[in-house]
């Protein structure tokens, strides 16, 4: 028996629509960079970008559950000396709930050039509108 193995001209894509309302973000992200890395998918192959597009809407009405608005922070750099910055939860979800949910996807994916690939399929939008109606996405329910 042969084990089928995809190639980037044989991976046939599709467009899904995922409704962040009232969603724990950690799920949703799961989620996400598994449809992301075409792992709902039969031709899977881990050293190929088998994935689909997604659309995230929403995304400002995403949950987190606990404490975690107030005892969870996003941590970045600016690149100078003494340029940690730190931004609660809260505030962010509140000023860029698309940065929090893209943040969250991004690190469920491979640490590669394999996974800076994927994320390019995703798209983040704060509302409900989003303007991809022409490739004909497909509503995705998560639970």
């Amino acid at each position: 028996m042969k084990t089928y193995m995809a190639n980037a001209q044989t991976v046939e894509r599709k467009w899904y629509v995922v409704d962040a309302t009232n969603v724990p973000l950690g799920r949703l992200a799961s989620k996400v960079a598994s449809i992301l890395r075409g792992k709902n998918k039969p031709s899977y192959t881990p050293n190929v970008d088998t994935g689909d597009f997604v659309i995230i809407i929403n995304s400002d009405k995403v949950l987190l559950t606990g404490k975690k608005l107030e005892n969870k922070f996003y941590r970045y750099h600016t690149g100078y000396i003494g340029g940690l910055k730190e931004v609660a939860y809260g505030k962010l979800i509140a000023e860029r709930s698309d940065l929090a949910v893209y943040e969250a996807v991004r690190g469920m994916l491979p640490k590669n050039s394999l996974g800076r690939q994927m994320i390019k399929k995703l798209r983040i939008y704060k509302g409900a509108e989003h303007n991809h109606a022409a490739q004909k996405p497909e509503a995705l329910k998560l639970f």
